[in-house]
């Protein structure tokens, strides 16, 4: 029986979209933002750091990484946004039934039989269009901005889970919004998970 939801995403595909809407549509919280807030009152970082700074790992390999921006307690700031998002993450699930947008979550949460990892991509002419509408223009092009995100969030996963982001094989659901469309998508997801009775 699905209970908690995860959603990793490539950057633009609408998956932050779909995880509200499949909270909305069961009733049950969606963890994005507020995740966000959690992570900043474990760590002290503020909420633009944790945004910034816990999505994304430096291009360099992990080993070298760790010898890297240590603090006193012999942590770097990253290592310890990924223990307190952990620790999050772990309570939330625990909480009750949910939806977990990105933060590395489909890893954490992977030996749990109720959970349902799903990965969203899309092309990047569709992505490309999305961010524009989301975001607005900038002065760097929007292929630019799908590439360094993508890549940065690639590192990320691979630094911390030792996996590869955006392989099917860590994810039960892998779909594509540019084809299905983000209410496709959704329907989707919802099939998949059983559906508001049996999430909660």
């Amino acid at each position: 029986m699905t209970k908690i939801i995860t959603i990793s995403r490539q950057f633009g595909s609408g998956g932050r979209t779909i995880g509200k809407r499949i909270a909305e549509r069961l009733g049950i919280p969606c963890y994005d933002k507020a995740l966000v807030e959690k992570i900043a009152g474990e760590t002290g970082f503020s909420e633009d750091y944790i945004t910034e700074a816990s999505e994304y790992a430096p291009n360099i390999g992990g080993f070298a990484y760790s010898f890297l921006g240590r603090d006193v307690e012999g942590l770097s700031n990253a290592d310890r946004i990924w223990f307190a998002e952990r620790r999050v993450i772990l309570s939330l699930a625990a909480q009750g039934p949910c939806v977990i947008v990105g933060r590395c979550a489909d890893y954490l949460l992977r030996d749990r039989e109720d959970c349902l990892n799903v990965f969203i991509h899309a092309p990047k002419d569709f992505r490309a269009r999305r961010i524009v509408q989301q975001y607005g223009e900038t002065a760097v092009k929007p292929q630019k901005r799908l590439e360094e995100k993508d890549r940065k969030r690639a590192l990320n996963y691979k630094y911390f889970t030792d996996q590869e982001w955006g392989k099917t094989d860590n994810y039960h659901l892998c779909l594509d919004s540019g084809y299905l469309g983000i209410d496709k998508a959704t329907e989707i997801i919802l099939c998949a998970a059983g559906g508001a009775d049996d999430i909660q």
